[in-house]
């Protein structure tokens, strides 16, 4: 009786060690998911800054021109780094900071730092790319007024593109006039449209954008390791922009969205209420275990997760009736919560019983 006592004391610690850690887990993906200083900050100050020689510096302006001809010709370095941080026109710092902000999700994707570190390369490649392109120009069409091309942190948002076209998945939204559909993605695509004809030669820093974000994409001539934020400096970046630029957690009201349909509204209430029922099911599974000392009857609370074939003896005669096929799981999916330390039959279950939702999948494996 005693070593049976010790030893629920035991699994108890064990149990209780492995929820702390499962909840810094939970914290980090957290900070990941719900957390974009970056981003955050590359909307409100350029913006701020842009709106500020507009209305109240209009002399200064001068100083933030990209004038590639004064670069080489007077050998005015300085505005290779004046001239691309700043938008002088309104209209391309509107359409910049909408695509920043729809573009945060790969920042919350992959994490500040390699978020960063894709904005510094293609940022420093494109300057290149523009020099060249511009004597192109010059050298086959004779065109020098090429040189003075539009201002802003405009080359690293259209580099952006070149991820968001290959690894955000494409969901159809509506369809219109046959063939052509509405997908989630069709808003990204106007507003670079959009940004992309504002100005005569702003297609230039369009195209060095998207070439420089093929090569860091790409990790062509290992360009990634050579253009990348030190640790160090992620470290100290993240002291400082993280307290000013970060968020609280949403609360319960507001992830159903404020400014959704009525029929969206709808649809996000009945997927929260089928997360909080499945969270029920294997609390009581759980509870079930730890009583029972055996391991969760997957079976009885997802019946779809394992497939397995169950024997029902009727009149003395073994029945097995077919299971129906299971479903299919995005192995990339499974690859992202093999990488968080799951195991791989886990990470199968836990997609299954959520329909392909990450974000629930991973919230029940942390969870129980």
């Amino acid at each position: 009786m005693h070593n049976q006592g010790m030893d629920h004391c035991r699994y108890l610690r064990a149990e209780s060690g492995c929820h702390n850690i499962l909840h810094l887990v939970a914290k980090n993906i957290y900070r990941i998911e719900h957390k974009a200083p970056l981003s955050k900050s590359l909307l409100l100050v350029p913006s701020a800054l842009s709106l500020l020689l507009a209305l109240l510096l209009p002399h200064c302006q001068k100083l933030f021109v990209y004038d590639l001809h004064a670069v080489k010709n007077d050998f005015q370095i300085w505005r290779l780094i004046c001239g691309r941080i700043i938008c002088l026109d309104l209209k391309d710092t509107f359409c910049s900071s909408l695509l920043i902000y729809n573009f945060r999700i790969f920042e919350r994707r992959y994490g500040s730092r390699k978020f960063a570190s894709f904005l510094l390369g293609s940022w420093v490649l494109s300057a290149l790319f523009d020099f060249l392109l511009v004597e192109a120009m010059q050298y086959f069409f004779g065109i020098t007024a090429a040189s003075n091309l539009p201002s802003g942190f405009l080359a690293p948002v259209f580099a952006l593109f070149v991820p968001f076209y290959c690894s955000i998945p494409r969901v159809q939204v509506a369809q219109i006039l046959g063939p052509l559909s509405i997908t989630n993605k069709t808003l990204i695509y106007i507003l670079g449209l959009q940004l992309f004809t504002s100005g005569s030669y702003i297609w230039i820093v369009a195209i060095s954008g998207l070439m420089s974000g093929l090569c860091y994409n790409s990790k062509m001539f290992q360009v990634h390791q050579v253009l990348c934020i030190p640790s160090w400096m992620a470290t100290f970046f993240s002291w400082t922009l993280e307290p000013i630029f970060s968020s609280s957690e949403p609360t319960s009201e507001a992830r159903i969205g404020m400014g959704a349909t009525l029929d969206i509204q709808r649809q996000q209430r009945m997927e929260l209420l089928d997360r909080q029922l499945m969270f029920s099911q294997f609390a009581q599974g759980r509870r079930q275990r730890q009583q029972q000392g055996g391991m969760i009857n997957w079976n009885r609370l997802f019946p779809p997760l394992r497939q397995r074939q169950n024997v029902n003896y009727q009149g003395g005669r073994q029945s097995e009736p077919a299971a129906p096929p299971p479903l299919e799981v995005s192995e990339e999916q499974v690859a992202r919560l093999m990488e968080m330390g799951f195991s791989r039959g886990d990470a199968l279950e836990a997609l299954r019983a959520s329909n392909n939702d990450l974000n629930v999948a991973t919230n029940f494996l942390l969870q129980h």
